[in-house]
């Protein structure tokens, strides 16, 4: 009975890592890029009930990546699917761009997307790792 006991403390202590190792150690985004390519990251846009509470186009501020990629928002009518909603509203499409790239390098960019919303300003920011080549 005690090794049962041991046997399954051990499991629990081992799934219980697992679980926890699942949560915070989360695969990130990987994008790779040549020179002169764009590519589209993500849907921009703020909604409440299905509804844009944007005022205007939000603005990409990148807090840290190489000189050799920008960040851009092309306005555009987006599907807001992580709020499960049915139609489109007004917001964007976030590109990168990568430009004079004269050797491979994997680096990453971290970036804040600033919204002007009815209610006020909101920030979200989120990083990506890249992979440049010429």
């Amino acid at each position: 009975m005690r090794i049962w006991s041991i046997a399954l403390l051990a499991i629990l202590s081992f799934g219980g890592a697992g679980g926890l190792m699942g949560a915070v150690g989360h695969a990130q985004t990987r994008i790779a890029l040549k020179s002169g390519e764009s590519v589209e990251l993500q849907s921009v846009y703020y909604v409440s009930n299905c509804r844009s509470t944007m005022v205007g186009l939000p603005e990409i501020e990148v807090l840290e990546g190489p000189q050799q990629v920008t960040l851009s928002i092309k306005e555009a009518m987006v599907l807001p699917r992580r709020q499960n909603c049915a139609n489109r509203v007004p917001g964007g499409i976030l590109i990168a761009t990568a430009k004079d790239v004269s050797q491979a390098m994997e680096t990453k960019i971290t970036y804040r997307v600033n919204y002007k919303t009815k209610d006020g300003n909101r920030q979200r920011g989120r990083v990506f790792l890249l992979s440049l080549f010429p």
